[in-house]
């Protein structure tokens, strides 16, 4: 028998290691990360791993969605400020602006996506695939607001956000709802007792903090870091509509406690008038907006959303507050444009403006001016007969969406407050004799108009 060369065996024995070593290394970084999300290939440019794992975990989280045929677009708010500054290079390239990773690699928790309810409704099959590609999943759903009114608290439950979750990397989608007033709404998110709340951290997440309200957007499909993807036509846009989108449901359990004690007015006067202030508060809406001018539902017409969510059938009015910064001085011909006539200017611009329009029959629109001090706001009022002013002081507010009268319009976010400030602390109590000069808790005597200034100051037509 013929003697075995000792080192022959050892040198095949090397061999066969390293090749079964270099196999399990190949299998490991091919099928097992891209199935358990553990490491990942480095991707267009020189990133570093967790970069790579972002993009890896979006490139699959969007194969997802497309393999069940799910429309999402892109608002991630730290993405889109990136983008924003190469969207016309985005716009004009369809291979993307650059050979790096430049966004989806951007450092960040999660990634954020929108997707529109009424596109989708078959969820148990989409859990199953992402389940078998290694992602986690949360479902979180809470209480239709669409379906809450006078008669009807609703306790039916609907969809709100979904997380999916893969090796270090989140995908947060944000369900979209349209509601009666033409425009876009999410809900909070809030974790039942039974989720487990270190599932990811969830107060980094940019949407769920508060419910928001958006206007419908344009999309527009690019390709960003080799991905396919809609994203908002106009970047800029959404991000500043997403810093002002808190939105505030109208308090129907309250609502229907004050009417208990105060039933409602259901006379033929009350229901035409509210019909004719919902069709001026529409009117007023549409050439407000179509001016760029933000305004907020005021004193009387703030206090009907907030104590009964609907308009106060003996105020006679419809009011609104601007900002005087906001001011424009096409206001008054685009709402005499609008068919309704200029019916009193009082003050100027830099002192206590208010101005009222008559619309339909005796309803008249006010919309008071707003003035901004270190620690308070006010608007003014003015005495025609008298030249005499007063002031209205009001702790300061920020501005908050609602829905009202099917219409998206501004509130206070502070609402109580400010409805303290107006009407003091019994504000839950009608009142139908009310003086302008003496009943609200905030006014304040301001003086007289300079007698010279009254052809300026004191216009009524």
């Amino acid at each position: 028998m013929q003697k075995i060369n000792k080192n022959v065996v050892l040198a095949l024995l090397s061999l066969t290691s390293l090749v079964f070593l270099l196999f399990q290394l190949y299998y490991y970084k091919f099928y097992l990360s891209q199935k358990n999300g553990a490491v990942f290939s480095k991707v267009r440019g020189s990133q570093s791993g967790q970069d790579s794992t972002r993009w890896h975990v979006v490139r699959k989280f969007l194969g997802l969605i497309s393999s069940h045929n799910i429309p999402v677009y892109l608002i991630d708010p730290l993405i889109l400020r990136l983008v924003d500054k190469d969207i016309e290079q985005i716009r004009s390239s369809p291979d993307g602006p650059s050979p790096e990773c430049k966004y989806f690699c951007a450092p960040r928790d999660f990634t954020t996506f929108a997707l529109l309810d009424k596109t989708w409704k078959h969820e148990v099959g989409l859990f199953r695939t992402a389940e078998k590609m290694g992602f986690q999943w949360l479902k979180i759903v809470n209480k239709d607001p669409r379906l809450d009114g006078m008669d009807d608290l609703s306790g039916t439950e609907i969809p709100l956000h979904y997380i999916f979750k893969l090796a270090s990397h989140a995908i947060h989608l944000v369900v979209f709802y349209e509601r009666s007033g033409n425009y876009l709404w999410h809900g909070p998110l809030r974790l039942k007792q039974h989720m487990d709340r270190k599932f990811v951290p969830f107060r980094k997440l940019h949407f769920g903090r508060h419910p928001g309200a958006y206007e419908k957007p344009e999309l527009l499909h690019v390709s960003i870091d080799d991905l396919k993807v809609q994203i908002p036509k106009n970047p800029s846009s959404f991000l500043e509509e997403m810093s002002h989108s808190r939105f505030l449901e109208c308090r129907y359990k309250e609502a229907r406690a004050f009417f208990q004690l105060y039933p409602d007015d259901a006379s033929l006067d009350a229901v035409e008038f509210r019909k004719k202030a919902k069709s001026l508060l529409h009117l007023a809406a549409l050439t407000l907006n179509n001016l760029g001018v933000k305004f907020w539902l005021s004193s009387g017409t703030c206090l009907g959303w907030y104590r009964q969510c609907n308009v106060i059938p003996h105020s006679k009015d419809v009011d609104l507050g601007v900002f005087i910064r906001d001011y424009k001085a096409d206001i008054i011909p685009a709402f005499q444009k609008a068919g309704l006539p200029l019916k009193h200017k009082f003050g100027k611009v830099d002192d206590s403006l208010e101005l009222s329009f008559q619309g339909e029959d005796d309803v008249k629109l006010d919309i008071f001016f707003f003035y901004e001090e270190d620690d308070h706001m006010w608007n003014g009022g003015t005495q025609a007969k008298s030249g005499k002013k007063f002031k209205y002081l009001f702790p300061k507010f920020t501005l908050c969406w609602t829905e009202f009268v099917e219409l998206k319009v501004h509130v206070p976010c502070e609402t109580l407050q400010y409805v303290e400030a107006n009407y003091g602390p019994d504000w839950k109590v009608p009142v139908k004799m009310w003086d302008w000069k003496s009943s609200p808790s905030n006014v304040q005597y301001n003086g007289v108009w300079p007698v010279e200034e009254w052809d300026d100051v004191i216009q009524i037509y």
